[in-house]
């Protein structure tokens, strides 16, 4: 995490939305990932969306585990609640908060590591339980912070900045989310602001397990193997007296193309991503359709984005446990501890 904050002060013709506040009143502090990085780019969508929705910060509650995408909330939404958790562990933390705040937005930020592998049974179970949040996965394929290792969501066949192929079949969060139940699914492409923000807008207005996985290219492990300028080719063959990394700044990859298209962008390592957006009349109200469409463009080396499937009339984990309207951590002595006659009718009940 970084501690150093951005200036309060901002333009005098900077817009306000309609509670009065600026763009910049959503902004966090500066961020320390590599330049070029495509989770700046999903912060920046979040810090508009929350800006056009009009949230109030403080209203907000970000979570996060461990990882590059897990440090992003620092930069993001500074005047709201935080809690950074330990590997894996975020849905499980956020399930609580949920359960003793209802009256708090629920932002979950993860990566594809932090989600898919240490925690993958969190996941599945903060997903299926309906708990009312925004979970966004910050999907690049690799161990950012550990140097650049393949993740669970990384493509078969893949290689390595070391050259080695992943041999390992990839997990596809989006289609596990739908088959767990989640009741707003969608894929977007970090680059892609003019779909993701929407996209972004979309989940936090909905209630109910809102989950969004955003394609984000790591831009600091692209070296090739032969090279002889690449890191490891100049760590064997000189002798260091300790090891440094250089991270080289590199441009942020932008696309901009119409519904119903099919798009390949290239990335800094010379790989190609192939993107596929929704198709302007598509229904997302079919989950086995939208489940149907993902394994079929997956087959042709596509991925879908874009809005796959909502339930607009989900219920939460709130509404599944019963739960009173008021806030469990407002509850008093009173309301917690009814007393001997509460207790035997509960016991009466399950005799």
């Amino acid at each position: 995490m970084t501690y150093l904050a951005k200036p309060k002060l901002h333009h005098p013709s900077l817009g306000c939305n309609a509670i009065g506040f600026t763009r910049r009143d959503y902004e966090g502090k500066i961020s320390t990932l590599c330049a070029g990085c495509g989770h700046d780019s999903i912060s920046a969508a979040i810090i508009q969306a929350c800006w056009e929705l009009d949230i109030q910060p403080h209203r907000v509650a970000k979570l996060s585990g461990i990882g590059c995408s897990s440090k992003t909330p620092d930069y993001f939404l500074g005047q709201s609640h935080g809690f950074n958790t330990v590997h894996g562990r975020m849905p499980s933390v956020l399930t609580g908060a949920s359960l003793a705040n209802r009256e708090l937005l629920y932002l979950g930020v993860s990566g594809d590591g932090d989600s898919a592998s240490i925690g993958i049974g969190q996941f599945v179970h903060a997903i299926r339980r309906g708990v009312n949040m925004v979970y966004i996965v910050e999907n690049n394929g690799v161990y950012g912070l550990t140097k650049g290792q393949f993740s669970a969501t990384a493509d078969q066949g893949s290689v390595s900045k070391k050259g080695v192929a992943n041999t390992d079949s990839p997990l596809d969060m989006v289609t596990m989310a739908l088959q767990l139940g989640a009741s707003y699914v969608a894929r977007g492409f970090s680059g892609d602001k003019q779909q993701l923000v929407p996209l972004i807008k979309g989940a936090l207005s909905h209630r109910g397990a809102a989950f969004l996985d955003v394609i984000s290219p790591c831009v600091a492990f692209n070296n090739h193997a032969g090279s002889t300028r690449s890191y490891d080719y100049v760590r064997e063959h000189n002798e260091a007296v300790n090891q440094l990394d250089v991270i080289l700044p590199r441009a942020e990859l932008v696309v901009d193309y119409e519904a119903g298209q099919t798009i390949d962008v290239e990335q800094h390592d010379g790989s190609v991503l192939r993107l596929r957006k929704l198709d302007a009349g598509y229904d997302p109200r079919d989950r086995l359709a939208a489940m149907s469409l993902i394994q079929q463009r997956q087959a042709r080396g596509e991925l879908v984005t874009g809005l796959l499937y909502v339930d607009a009339e989900a219920v939460d984990l709130h509404g599944h446990l019963g739960t009173v309207a008021a806030p469990l951590n407002s509850l008093g002595a009173a309301e917690l501890n009814p007393g001997a006659e509460a207790l035997e009718k509960i016991n009466t009940a399950l005799r």
